[in-house]
């Protein structure tokens, strides 16, 4: 699940922001930014339209917790889910 702690991380880190940067940009200390990123605290609605903004999403996507993706696999046999598994480990290890 991606939680809106993890979505922040990977939208500054998408835009090439750091953290004192966005700070500055919406008007809170980098300590705060952390923390939003860390998940100890989280933003006040305010914060979420800056950060939403900011980062060119809305507020429902950064607010809302997704739920894991499913692959219908059901009708396949076993070598066909043994490559299929050992390609979604390959995309996971690039994504990383």
């Amino acid at each position: 699940m991606v939680d809106c702690s993890e979505k922040l991380k990977a939208l500054r880190a998408a835009s090439g922001l750091k953290q004192e940067q966005v700070a500055k940009r919406i008007g809170v200390s980098k300590a705060m930014v952390s923390a939003y990123e860390t998940a100890s605290k989280a933003p006040s609605v305010e914060m979420f339209v800056r950060l939403a903004q900011l980062f060119g999403v809305s507020v429902d996507y950064l607010v809302r917790v997704d739920e894991p993706k499913l692959l219908e696999v059901s009708g396949l046999d076993d070598e066909s889910m043994v490559l299929i598994s050992a390609l979604i480990q390959k995309l996971r290890r690039l994504e990383e």
